[in-house]
């Protein structure tokens, strides 16, 4: 079965994006075309980038970045849950993602982000980075401004068209992770 990892792409103290991405997990988790698996960095405590080779040459030397490594290659596609900070993503997240590169090819990726503007601005440098990474990035996002989705900008209230935005968004990535399939196994045999 198809196996999608709900990335929580913030550590901070007190963040909203614990709240986004449970509920994400718990609506996803009742669907039977995949499997979900919240996958929260701090869970995941990576130094700043610190392999000495790129990571396009896949031989990590460290064990933080080994474990990361096959934790993210276990999946299929993505959901990556992120805050928008100074109109772009959390430094955190960008770490992460770049301590890896065939670990994430070929899969798809969605996003549900959050912040004064929706955290859309984040999601656009995501998807820039997406691309370089052969991710295939879904259309549909879920956007979750402060200002509707949060009451006192700390009580997350999703609302009817958010959880329309989320049915979409998902059925987008499963369909995606699983028409790239063919590319992963022919990558993998070719490993």
């Amino acid at each position: 079965m198809t196996r999608i990892g709900i990335i929580l792409g913030s550590t901070r103290p007190h963040r909203n994006g614990e709240q986004v991405a449970k509920w994400l997990f718990e609506a996803a988790s009742r669907r039977t075309d995949a499997t979900f698996e919240l996958v929260d960095l701090r869970d995941h405590p990576l130094p700043l980038l610190d392999e000495p080779l790129p990571p396009s040459l896949g031989r990590y030397e460290n064990e933080h970045t080994r474990r990361w490594a096959e934790k993210i290659a276990s999946f299929d596609g993505f959901v990556i849950v992120t805050p928008e900070y100074n109109h772009s993503t959390s430094a955190v997240l960008k770490n992460a993602i770049d301590y890896l590169y065939a670990e994430w090819n070929n899969k798809a990726v969605g996003f549900a982000s959050y912040g004064s503007a929706g955290g859309v601005r984040a999601v656009e440098h995501l998807r820039l980075m997406a691309g370089e990474l052969q991710m295939a990035d879904v259309r549909a996002q879920v956007i979750l401004p402060f200002a509707t989705s949060f009451e006192n900008r700390r009580s997350f209230k999703p609302d009817d068209f958010a959880r329309r935005s989320l049915d979409v968004m998902l059925d987008q990535v499963i369909a995606w992770s699983e028409a790239l399939a063919p590319l992963r196994k022919r990558a993998s045999a070719a490993a």
